[in-house]
């Protein structure tokens, strides 16, 4: 009994951590596909709604279209009043996300005002209308993507290049302190990046890479370079040299032998650091904020785009873009990350 009330404990528990992380996100990508007037829908619908259901009237005395919407509780609210077909078209595009001609809603409309009675319609929205729209309302959020991409690609250079070097130094040859050298990288990662960016933003302006991919990308791997060190090494060090040994017996060179021996042992351990390398870069939105003006990332315009009611599902919109690559970049990695780890 013991053992199964553990058991239920933890499974309880994992349920309700995967939940807390599940839930807010198919909240967010439902408010990334909202339409604006959706946006003001309560409650919220965890999933996003495909098309709108609408009425429309035609009123003699006014003379005009009255359109109604039914919400997400069943009931029917009006949205928009106008005789203008060009007019109700401009409000379903960016009200509703619903791209309809003039002589599409003239055909459409005509039954209510020949019958004079409630036409029932079902319109399909534009579904990513709100992600080509995210790359419109925010100017440079394209520019923003390609920065945090050269961004995090550097990072990833500089800390592999660096870090794997210091690591097979540690790992294959007999300096003293080796530990205190491996534990005093792994120090660095204990400061908050705020922190080291704010000197460092000094010798950006000094050497001229203030406001660079390049200058950002070093900030990021100052804690990187140590991980990537440490997590190397114990890798390095479980790869047999005696296999590094017979390829020089055979006539490769260091080079050779690290390259087509060494580096496909300790693939895992490279999937590893570059992981943690990009999440650092493409994810950072303090470091960025502090150390560009002009060149920013794609998560600090997030960031800074978050706020305003009118623009909420754009803003979730492009956190949805943000968050795609990660997954992707985590997924491609995983199974040389549970070679490594299990």
């Amino acid at each position: 009994m013991r053992s199964i009330w553990k058991k239920t404990l933890f499974y309880i528990f994992i349920i309700f951590i995967s939940l807390s992380v599940i839930i807010p996100l198919f909240y967010l990508q439902t408010i990334s596909f909202s339409s604006s007037i959706e946006i003001n829908d309560y409650p919220k619908k965890i999933l996003p709604s495909f098309s709108h259901e609408l009425l429309v009237d035609w009123d003699e005395e006014k003379e005009y279209y009255v359109l109604m919407r039914k919400n997400n509780i069943g009931k029917y609210e009006e949205l928009y009043m106008s005789s203008k077909f060009d007019r109700i078209s401009s409000y379903l595009e960016t009200q509703l996300n619903v791209h309809k001609t003039i002589d599409e809603l003239r055909q459409d409309f005509i039954i209510a005002f020949e019958t004079n009675e409630l036409v029932k319609l079902r319109y399909y929205k534009n579904f990513f209308n709100n992600y080509q729209k995210f790359f419109k309302v925010f100017a440079g959020a394209d520019k923003a993507l390609f920065n945090s991409i050269q961004a995090a690609i550097i990072t990833i250079l500089i800390s592999m290049t660096i870090g794997s070097a210091v690591g097979y130094a540690l790992a294959r040859t007999s300096i003293k302190g080796k530990d205190g050298i491996s534990l005093g990288s792994l120090v660095v990662r204990m400061f908050p990046m705020v922190s080291i960016s704010v000197p460092m933003a000094i010798l950006l302006v000094k050497y001229g890479l203030y406001d660079t991919m390049i200058g950002l990308a070093i900030v990021y791997s100052i804690p990187n370079i140590g991980l990537t060190a440490a997590i190397t090494r114990s890798i390095f060090l479980g790869v047999n040299k005696e296999f590094e040994e017979a390829s020089l017996v055979f006539g490769a060179n260091k080079i050779q032998t690290f390259s087509k021996i060494t580096v496909p042992l300790i693939l895992p351990a490279f999937a590893a650091s570059s992981m943690y390398a990009f999440i650092t870069a493409w994810n950072d939105t303090a470091v960025s904020l502090l150390l560009t003006n002009r060149n920013e990332t794609l998560a600090l315009l997030i960031y800074k785009s978050i706020g305003g009611a009118s623009s909420i599902h754009y803003a979730a919109s492009g956190a949805i873009v943000l968050i795609v690559p990660a997954l992707a970049f985590t997924f491609l990695l995983k199974n040389y990350i549970t070679q490594m780890w299990g």
